[in-house]
């Protein structure tokens, strides 16, 4: 198992950028990282965001669960001044794991607890909340809905990775229903009522999720759908462009309307030789995909992705958290690690590559598009270095916000540590070890999904747990 993770200095990156001939850029300047940002009609007082990060520990009823108040407890009180919110579902039959949260008239009071809360710590650490961005993340897990999938179209590299029965571990086939265009036209009340609800509580914005294969990344890519919601740029557009007028109408001038959405999907990876991932077979041209290239896959081609931005600023989307790859299907695009989970494979390329083509992207978004409020995405990987490289990249205008997503489980207060000290507490850095992607893939709880947090750095909280589902490995095998 090679681990590349050897850097004990900037110098050390600095080198290695250059052995690969990435784009990777430092500066020990920190201060562009704490200057306010304009997000539409409201103001962020610095350039740090938490990714929306999901915990599965929810209760049956969507509710948020006790470690849902208590993460964005510590999320509120640890500085960043935008904090995004994890993925709610719009309808109950949208979740990704029986454990997601849904926002109805039912757990209304819930979420605005957990409002409260996260205001309340802030305000208790940071001393004022009036520059903090709290919002949610509105869902539809499509494919990877539970307990069924809801499919936008048919994938030939994907439909043989989807069960389509859990009991039987039987998979889509060409004759599973795709949802139809009227089912999707009545989804657009359920994102409209969602995005109500979330106002109602006190987010201050809501994403319209577009990312990680789930139903509107997949309708983006939908080259082979018939009818006005798949084929032409237009008709894969027009669902999102539909839920986007809709919720912007919806809710007050206010309230930003934002959009965390794949810059490249990529294809499917699996464990290959020596472990290491390797392309799912697939014929060219591909047949669905959304910034990629249907003769090169392997390519980030932001064509359409540019085009698509540049028509949600029309509509009204004033914030967009640019991201990439499917977490199911290759997690190395999305989420550079140095250790897989117990059922991925290991990393078949340099994870400083994966890196670099987070940064490349974004850097390319927010040049076309200078004064966006574009969240930037691959910075956990760089470990106690991550700060530097964030600060470099805002410095150059290749990013305005720097998100950070698994590094923000093991030190929720790393942008407190900045202020006071200037530097991360290198214990509590999160070194991509997976056991948060381990826990989140451990089915065999008795509610059907396992708590998501990080073990190794809050044993408090997740250190029975993961003893838990470690015994439960060890059993299979």
């Amino acid at each position: 198992m090679a681990k590349f993770f050897k850097y004990k200095s900037v110098a050390d990156l600095e080198a290695e950028n250059a052995r690969l001939g990435t784009d990777l850029r430092f500066s020990d300047d920190l201060a562009p990282l704490f200057r306010p940002i304009a997000v539409g009609p409201r103001t962020a007082g610095n350039r740090w965001c938490v990714h929306p990060m999901e915990g599965c520990d929810g209760e049956p009823d969507g509710a948020p669960g006790p470690l849902t108040f208590r993460r964005y407890a510590r999320f509120g009180a640890g500085g960043a001044k935008l904090i995004w919110g994890e993925a709610c579902a719009v309808t109950p039959g949208a979740r990704a794991n029986p454990r997601q949260i849904v926002l109805n008239p039912n757990t209304k009071p819930h979420f605005a607890r957990i409002v409260e809360e996260c205001r309340a710590a802030h305000r208790g650490a940071n001393g004022t909340d009036s520059d903090l961005l709290f919002g949610l993340q509105l869902t539809h897990s499509g494919r990877y809905s539970h307990p069924h999938p809801i499919i936008a179209t048919h994938d030939p590299v994907l439909d043989p990775r989807t069960v389509a029965n859990k009991a039987t571990g039987e998979k889509v086939t060409a004759d599973y229903p795709l949802i139809t265009d009227d089912e999707l036209k009545r989804l657009v009340d359920d994102y409209v009522a969602t995005a109500k609800l979330a106002v109602e509580v006190g987010f201050d914005f809501v994403d319209v999720k577009q990312c990680h294969r789930y139903l509107l990344n997949e309708l983006l890519g939908a080259r082979n759908r018939p009818g006005p919601y798949g084929g032409s740029y237009e008709n894969r557009t027009r669902f999102a462009r539909e839920v986007i007028q809709a919720v912007r109408a919806a809710v007050p001038a206010h309230v930003v309307v934002a959009t965390r959405m794949n810059l490249f999907d990529g294809i499917p990876f699996h464990k290959g030789e020596d472990d290491a991932g390797a392309p799912d077979a697939h014929a060219l041209p591909l047949v669905n995909g959304w910034g990629m290239s249907e003769t090169e896959p392997f390519a980030v081609d932001l064509t359409e992705p540019l085009r698509w931005i540049g028509e949600m600023r029309a509509l009204g989307v004033t914030l967009v958290n640019a991201t990439m790859g499917n977490p199911y299907a290759q997690p190395h695009y999305g989420r550079p690690f140095e250790y897989p989970p117990p059922d991925g494979y290991e990393s078949p390329e340099h994870p400083l590559i994966g890196v670099d083509r987070h940064f490349r992207a974004a850097a390319t978004v927010q040049a076309a598009y200078p004064d966006l409020a574009l969240v930037g995405t691959g910075y956990s990987y760089l470990q106690e270095f991550l700060p530097q490289a964030g600060a470099a990249n805002v410095r150059d205008g290749r990013i305005n916000i720097v998100g950070v997503g698994r590094a923000t489980l093991s030190q929720p207060d790393w942008v407190r540590q900045l202020l006071d000290t200037g530097k991360l507490d290198r214990k509590r850095v999160c070194r991509t070890f997976s056991y948060c992607t381990a826990l989140m893939r451990t089915k065999q709880h008795p509610l059907g999904q396992y708590e998501t947090g990080c073990p190794p750095f809050d044993k408090e909280a997740y250190g029975d747990v993961w003893k838990e589902v470690q015994q439960l490995h060890v059993k299979k095998a």
